[in-house]
């Protein structure tokens, strides 16, 4: 979990490589609607954002009942968006990426394909964000090397 440049996408990617796990990532679930607002520089409201993190609880859990481990990356900006994914989800462990402005901006500039860019946005989801507590996330850094967050959570983890 994180705001947008925290780079949810690449470590989970690179997590369930070493895992084994399936990935989802969250971007893929936002509806039409959602993405033509982010698109224009709107931020989503609660209203716009629960089915779309009902989808992904149902997604995880769906996962967990066959056995396969899965790993979802979405933004999860808000203690209650994450207890509508740990609805799904008894027992998920979540990463907090969290780093400095600046970064995030320059990593959400440097990529141009992407629906969600522009200063105002990233604003907005630090504006949101509910950074979650120990008891709620293992947080890392995002000026780490993957490898080293990756391990890092994996070490955390296994505790």
């Amino acid at each position: 979990m994180g705001v947008s440049g925290s780079g949810k996408s690449h470590i989970g990617r690179q997590l369930a490589n070493e895992t084994g796990a399936t990935f989802i990532d969250g971007d893929d679930y936002h509806s039409s609607l959602s993405i033509a607002k982010m698109s224009r520089g709107e931020p989503l409201s609660d209203n716009d954002r629960k089915e779309w993190l009902e989808t992904l609880a149902a997604l995880f859990r769906e996962h967990r009942q066959n056995g396969e481990p899965v790993i979802i990356g979405c933004s999860a900006l808000k203690r209650r968006y994450r207890d509508i994914l740990r609805q799904g989800a008894p027992g998920l462990r979540i990463l907090y990426l969290h780093g400095e402005r600046d970064i995030l901006l320059k990593r959400l500039n440097s990529r141009g394909d992407h629906f969600f860019n522009g200063e105002h946005m990233l604003n907005s989801q630090l504006d949101t964000l509910e950074i979650p507590g120990d008891d709620e996330a293992i947080r890392c850094n995002i000026e780490q090397m993957p490898a080293e967050i990756i391990q890092q959570f994996l070490a955390r983890i296994q505790q």
